[in-house]
């Protein structure tokens, strides 16, 4: 299998996980609702982002459904013209590819991002996310780390 493929699957893997993991907070919670996993830690706690990360952009649905089209073009570009990715580079672009198709499935379906993982740790609670959002920011942190360990080994072989 190609890395191209691989990408794809590793990316439709995510986005079948976000979206049965959103559809089941969205079938069986109501907006708001909150349910306590560890108390002061950890929460599912069921909220709907109209903006992006840390809520910026609130409302400007149509101007992320571009951004995320036009993410997803660029790294599409990217994939296929590249011809060798690492295997942490395949990982990391299929995270990152199936979380922005997650999202935007749910901007263009919902207006908004279906949010549920809520963290909280010594008195500060951090924004609540979801699995797509994890598959980016993850897939992104690997791949600066793949790509600086690959650049490091092409300064030692030349």
């Amino acid at each position: 299998m190609k890395s191209k493929e691989k990408i794809y699957s590793i990316g439709c893997c995510l986005l079948i996980i976000d979206q049965v993991v959103k559809l089941l907070i969205k079938s069986n919670m109501k907006l708001l609702d909150e349910v306590v996993i560890i108390p002061h830690f950890f929460s599912i706690y069921y909220v709907e982002n109209k903006g992006a990360a840390f809520s910026i952009l609130g409302g400007a649905t149509l101007l992320l459904v571009l951004v995320g089209f036009v993410a997803l073009f660029i790294l599409d570009k990217y994939i296929s013209k590249e011809e060798y990715f690492s295997k942490l580079g395949v990982f990391s672009l299929g995270m990152i590819m199936g979380g922005i198709v997650g999202n935007l499935i749910d901007r263009l379906l919902y207006g908004s991002v279906i949010d549920y993982l809520s963290f909280s740790i010594f008195n500060y609670s951090f924004p609540v996310f979801n699995i797509a959002d994890i598959g980016i920011t993850i897939g992104v942190f690997i791949y600066i780390i793949d790509y600086i360990k690959e650049e490091v080994k092409k300064k030692k072989n030349s």
